[in-house]
């Protein structure tokens, strides 16, 4: 497997993280729910997350999940945003990282094996994922209209997924 398949390409993919099945994760042996914040959970520049997010995160816990958001934001609002939604938050994890998986794993209280990542980005929560021996769900993003240097990144995803199947 090229280096790029290795680490860039995700286990799989979901439009928005509300229609990722909560049962298949259990059937996949999944006991730990690593997400990411900022257009994962919560759209760019929005205040708190869509109804059905919510729903679908208070789900995932109501079921046995253990569930922590891992985010580069290192701002009041993420952790708020975190107390709002009841999950922990490792806030400024600076993925990929693996210090904020790290710290995930253990407040989990989970095997790398048993838990999995979900997130928007490649380089930062597919990349850290897939060096730490996770399973990862790449999600698009839920507000298409980002900062410049966000819509670089995006296009350099682009261009490492090229011809990478979609599972």
């Amino acid at each position: 497997m090229s280096l790029r398949g290795r680490y860039l390409r995700p286990t799989s993919y979901a439009r928005r993280i509300e229609e990722i099945d909560i049962e298949a994760l259990r059937a996949d042996g999944i006991r730990g729910i690593i997400i990411d914040l900022d257009n994962t959970l919560v759209g760019y520049r929005l205040n708190e997350p869509d109804a059905k997010v919510a729903a679908w995160l208070d789900q995932a816990t109501r079921a046995g999940f253990q569930a922590i958001i891992v985010t580069n934001n290192a701002t009041d609002w993420a952790l708020q945003t975190a107390q709002n939604l009841g999950v922990p938050c490792i806030p400024n994890a600076r993925k990929p990282l693996l210090r904020g998986f790290h710290a995930a794993l253990a407040a989990l209280g989970t095997s790398s094996e048993e838990t999995i990542v979900i997130g928007d980005q490649v380089f930062t929560d597919v990349l850290g994922a897939k060096r730490f021996g996770m399973k990862v769900i790449l999600t698009e993003p839920i507000v298409a209209r980002e900062e410049w240097w966000m819509r670089l990144t995006r296009f350099l995803e682009r261009v490492a997924l090229y011809r990478s199947p979609r599972t």
